[in-house]
């Protein structure tokens, strides 16, 4: 995690000791997280890999967000707990640069994962007309993008870290970073934060940003239907510019939200934390005893088990999925997919009751032109 990533940029007092309790904490949670995103994340992609439906596009990302959110858990967290049992880095030095690497690598992937599950939602809500031109191709190009992008800006990692003595002549190696002096480990905090951090959350703002825009001029065009002269002159422009946005798709936004949500959540207290400690003249760093330090980056370490959990919340047929690829569980399949057919007869029948001509309109809703709703992206 990021609490050793500057480590070699101050010395410690007492390199060859830490708060034990602290350390059992660190264990415990870390322990705990670890077990939960394997877990969580491969459920969800066993899931969706066994599943028999027609993979959309949000199966795709949400595959390889729950691959990435894998890469994390072992190699970000599960090597931080080894970290915390043994204290030092028992290793080689080939290892010791190749954890930092993937450490890095999971956290770009994660992150750049949610950002193209955002931009997919934002052209499917925005730019409905793109959705019908090679949505799968363009889906695939920006999964692969991210992951070739992600091993890019994380093969700094080679040449930064390296197995190294904690103290000249103390014979006591660790696995730490080795920086210019004195502006080497804020340029590299500054560059991990702005990169992991702070660019996408700008770009996840600006996303939702125009997507709430879209669905309140969507909600502001369906008042000014009872209007007919408004709609003569006003409505069919609205119309033609904004398609009626399905459950589906409203859907999978409020997923996405919530995937965002919890990432801002579990990561703003750490990059605060990262930043402030190398800014800050005055910021005394101490992996052992900060308890700021400590907090932030085991909220950090949380992350990667909340997203298949918020999938499986938001996804109906998740739980049916999962017991489908399971062969302990045969003896609930067929009691899943009754429930699962039941409940898409309710939707059907809800969504014909509402979709069907009203008294008060002048024609039958499937009559008029350019209300036809779209089916889920």
């Amino acid at each position: 995690m990021g609490t050793r990533w500057n480590g070699s940029a101050q010395a410690e007092d007492d390199p060859f000791g830490r708060n034990e309790d602290v350390a059992k904490i660190e264990i415990t949670v870390l322990s705990v997280a670890f077990v939960v995103a394997v877990a969580g994340n491969v459920s969800v992609f066993l899931a969706m890999h066994k599943s028999r439906r027609k993979p959309s596009r949000m199966h795709l990302f949400m595959k390889h967000l729950s691959l990435a959110d894998l890469v994390v858990a072992f190699f970000q967290v599960l090597p931080q707990l080894c970290w915390e049992i043994t204290f030092r880095f028992y290793g080689p030095d080939f290892l010791c640069r190749i954890v930092k690497h993937l450490q890095v690598l999971g956290m770009f992937a994660s992150t750049y994962m949610m950002v193209m599950m955002t931009l997919d939602r934002y052209i499917a809500i925005c730019h409905p007309l793109q959705t019908l031109h090679q949505p799968t191709q363009r889906a695939y190009t920006m999964i692969v993008s991210t992951w070739v992008c992600s091993l890019v800006l994380s093969t700094p990692q080679y040449f930064i870290f390296s197995l190294s003595e904690v103290r000249p002549g103390s014979a006591v190696y660790d696995c730490w970073g080795h920086f210019i002096q004195p502006w080497g480990v804020r340029a590299y905090i500054t560059w991990i934060t702005t990169g992991i951090f702070l660019v996408p959350v700008l770009v996840l703002v600006l996303c939702y940003g125009f997507i709430c825009h879209t669905i309140w001029r969507n909600l502001k065009c369906k008042t000014w239907k009872g209007n007919k002269a408004a709609g003569a002159v006003d409505g069919k422009s609205w119309v033609s510019s904004v398609s009626t946005i399905s459950r589906a798709k409203l859907r999978t936004v409020k997923m996405t939200f919530v995937i965002v949500l919890a990432y801002v959540v579990c990561w703003a207290p750490f990059f605060t934390v990262q930043m402030w400690s190398v800014w800050d003249a005055n910021f005394s760093w101490d992996d052992s005893e900060n308890t700021v330090v400590t907090l932030s980056a085991l909220l950090a370490s949380l992350n990667s088990c909340c997203n298949p959990w918020i999938y499986m919340i938001f996804s109906g047929h998740s739980h049916a999925d999962l017991v489908n690829c399971l062969p302990c569980c045969c003896g609930l399949r067929g009691k899943l997919g009754q429930q699962d057919s039941d409940s898409s007869i309710r939707r059907t029948t809800l969504l014909s009751r509402l979709q069907g001509p009203r008294l008060s309109d002048p024609a039958p809703a499937a009559s008029r032109k350019g209300h036809a709703i779209p089916s889920a992206s």
